[in-house]
């Protein structure tokens, strides 16, 4: 499925301050260069929906406020043919917050 037609831009990990892991780590330069140059339009921030991955695209958001680029996040929630069953309630919660109207 091609839903994607765009830049891909790899970060090579996320902030981690547990693991000494700080921005320095990450490959942040070339992105803001791209988006300065006005190479792209929207930066999808499509980190993992872990404290480190939450950390790091808060970080990247904030960084890039104020910037002629639009910043958005994957939206989280459940799986397809996930049941509703097993869900907990973060991941519930997180897929009402992420909803689009049909």
């Amino acid at each position: 499925m091609n839903s994607f037609n765009g830049i891909y831009h790899v970060l090579g990990g996320v902030i981690s301050i547990s693991k000494g892991k700080g921005i320095e780590t990450l490959a942040i330069d070339p992105l803001i260069k791209k988006v300065d140059n006005g190479e792209i339009k929207e930066v999808i921030l499509a980190t993992s929906a872990t404290i480190d991955g939450e950390t790091t695209a808060v970080f990247i958001a904030k960084l890039l406020e104020g910037r002629d680029v639009e910043v958005t996040r994957l939206g989280y929630g459940l799986p397809m043919g996930a049941s509703l069953d097993y869900a907990d309630s973060l991941t519930l919660a997180k897929a009402f917050e992420s909803r689009k109207k049909i």
